[in-house]
């Protein structure tokens, strides 16, 4: 089996490099400065004809070679086929010294300027498991439903794929709090949020950080959004419930937010203030409790 009918002996494509540790975990530093030049590995249930193998080995051959512990999608091949789909034929590369399995990833299609015209998640474990130092032709198929622009606008050439690798969940501070806190309490901050576990794609949800009555009688609850969005978080309204050690609901209200926006993938802490006429319960158990918006609303 050879999913490229297309070959040619130049690639069309660009290639793309990242850090193996981005994408893959249990990667161990090489101490070395020497550069890798990935040999031809094809998967072992296609059937390929010895002039195919020839183009395959001419294009890899003719690839720019690796640093230590990376990763590289080096495309060869764009076409669209009769029922619309997008198939990129690329490289997958790599300068690790023992043999590795990739798994889900997120790739997307780019133009030579960077611009993003398609993405999509792939299982790459499809590709089985790759030889140490080795290059693997493999076909990424992509439907209309993944592409960023129309068909007419794809490139035939000097297209990039590409690993989209996520950022990490950081912390996202509103100017009064970056302005108004110690150092040592942003530091305190940033550093919760990062032994957090990062909330899944998509969700977002509430953490408690502090909660503690004030002179004036009110209770102030000092609240942890977190957007694991690849979006902003725009929000204009938040009910709370606070329950205290004993399960018992201690304050319930909602709160009016101005332009108040999480950014993507991050976490933003807010003090919400319940007066003393939203507080059910004189004397709460503070000594374990948690706050979260009512299910029903």
């Amino acid at each position: 089996m050879n999913p490229f009918k297309h070959l040619g002996r130049k690639a069309k494509g660009q290639n793309t490099t990242v850090d193996a540790d981005q994408v893959l975990t249990d990667v161990d530093d090489q101490q070395t400065e020497h550069e890798v030049h990935p040999e031809l590995s094809l998967h072992p249930q296609w059937t390929v004809e010895e002039e195919d193998r020839y183009v395959y080995q001419f294009q890899n051959n003719d690839l720019e070679p690796l640093k230590p512990n990376q990763l590289s999608l080096a495309g060869f091949e764009l076409n669209v086929t009769d029922k619309k789909t997008v198939e990129v034929g690329a490289f997958v590369r790599h300068s690790l010294a023992k043999g590795i399995t990739l798994e889900q990833a997120s790739i997307i299609l780019l133009d030579q300027d960077g611009n993003k015209l398609a993405k999509k998640q792939f299982d790459l474990s499809n590709l089985g498991k790759l030889p140490a130092k080795s290059s693997r032709p493999w076909l990424f198929e992509f439907g209309q439903n993944d592409l960023y622009v129309g068909l007419d606008d794809l490139p035939s050439e000097n297209f990039q794929l590409a690993f989209e690798l996520k950022k990490k969940h950081q912390l996202d501070l509103a100017e009064s709090w970056e302005q108004s806190l110690a150092t040592r309490d942003k530091d305190k901050l940033k550093e919760i949020t990062q032994s957090l576990e990062p909330p899944k794609p998509g969700e977002v949800n509430f953490m408690g950080l502090e909660a503690k009555h004030k002179d004036d009688g009110t209770l102030q609850v000092t609240m942890l959004i977190r957007n694991g969005s690849d979006k902003s978080l725009n929000l204009e309204q938040v009910p709370l419930v606070v329950e205290d050690a004993t399960g018992d609901v201690i304050a319930k209200g909602g709160f009016k937010l101005d332009n108040f926006q999480v950014q993507a993938n991050t976490s933003k802490p807010w003090n919400f203030i319940f007066p003393s006429d939203l507080i059910t319960k004189d004397e709460p158990d503070l000594s374990k409790w948690k706050a979260y918006p009512p299910q029903n609303q």
